[in-house]
């Protein structure tokens, strides 16, 4: 692959990459996750994650690192997801109970 190849690799990776941050940080500092699809955070982090281990694989390192940087927070909003809808979950539970 050539420099000028790879050098693009990495401004769109780059692009992409930091167009994710503003939401996922606006969801670390708020904890607000109501507007956010658990099933689209599920898939999109396996993707991302599958990604990551493509770019790997075939050294691909624009795709490798663009993936492992989205990772992180991806993964981080998913745990504040999966965590508020178990809590919206057993909150309905207790509800039932109640009545």
């Amino acid at each position: 692959m050539s420099d000028s190849a790879q050098w693009l690799g990495f401004t769109a990776a780059a692009l992409t990459t930091s167009s994710f941050f503003p939401q996922a940080l606006k969801t670390l500092r708020t904890n607000e996750t109501a507007g956010i699809s658990l099933r689209m955070y599920l898939l999109f982090t396996s993707g991302v994650s599958a990604w990551a281990v493509y770019g790997l694989w075939v050294q691909d390192w624009p795709v490798f690192w663009a993936n492992v940087v989205t990772l992180l927070p991806a993964a981080a909003v998913l745990e504040r997801k999966v965590r508020a809808s178990l809590n919206s979950a057993g909150d309905r539970q207790r509800q039932g109970k109640n009545r």
